[in-house]
């Protein structure tokens, strides 16, 4: 089963949509914050737009996204950019999101020698272990519109956003959820495959240069 959580009126294809609004095409009018009404490892897709930020209680629905998901299903997440004085300044934005926090979100260590495509992940022995284990397959961000130009390499780009605030937007993370054994190679091929994008994602591709 696939999720597209947060889905409006458009929801994925083939895919259950669950909505806190009664939209067309919302299979179940549900929060994230009274947990998911599903089964244990039922999942294996969930797409997630710009709804995270806002829950109560991170762990717990972090907890309840890894509950309903199978072993390696993929989890497709959207988030505000937490750098950006849009959403700093948001008074009902709880949590804040951006390179460095798939960290937290997993106790382990998997970085193919060389990779290209997915960003380092090292564990903050510091904190408690989490409840679940969301291993990142591959990051995306999105830029404000100044910044959507060919005009900018990516390393300048790269450069301005550890500089200045108000340069990305939103930031995609796509995650395997990890309930088993799960070797350096499968993931590896995993960080290279095509996923699923949810609406949303496509529409801010279609404003792309």
């Amino acid at each position: 089963m696939k999720l597209d959580i947060g889905c409006g009126a458009h929801k994925l294809p083939d895919s259950y949509g669950i909505d806190r609004l009664a939209l067309p095409g919302v299979n179940l009018v549900s929060d994230l914050n009274g947990g998911i009404p599903f089964p244990d490892h039922s999942v294996d897709f969930i797409a997630l737009s710009r709804m995270l930020p806002y829950v109560h209680d991170l762990t717990f629905v972090l907890s309840e996204l890894y509950r309903v998901s199978t072993h390696k299903a993929v989890f497709c997440l959207l988030c505000p950019y937490a750098h950006n004085f849009r959403y700093s300044s948001n008074p009902y934005l709880k949590h804040k999101f951006d390179e460095h926090t798939p960290r937290y979100l997993t106790s382990q260590f998997l970085q193919p020698e060389g990779s290209p495509v997915c960003p380092p992940i090292s564990p903050y022995h510091h904190f408690p272990q989490p409840p679940y284990d969301f291993r990142l397959l591959r990051m995306e961000l999105f830029y404000e519109a100044p910044y959507r130009s060919d005009f900018y390499e990516p390393d300048e780009l790269e450069m301005l956003k550890e500089l200045q605030a108000n340069v990305v937007a939103e930031i995609l993370y796509y995650f395997v959820v990890v309930k088993g054994p799960l070797t350096e190679q499968e993931w590896a091929s995993m960080c290279n495959q095509v996923h699923p994008e949810p609406h949303t994602v496509k529409l801010l591709r279609s404003i792309a240069p």
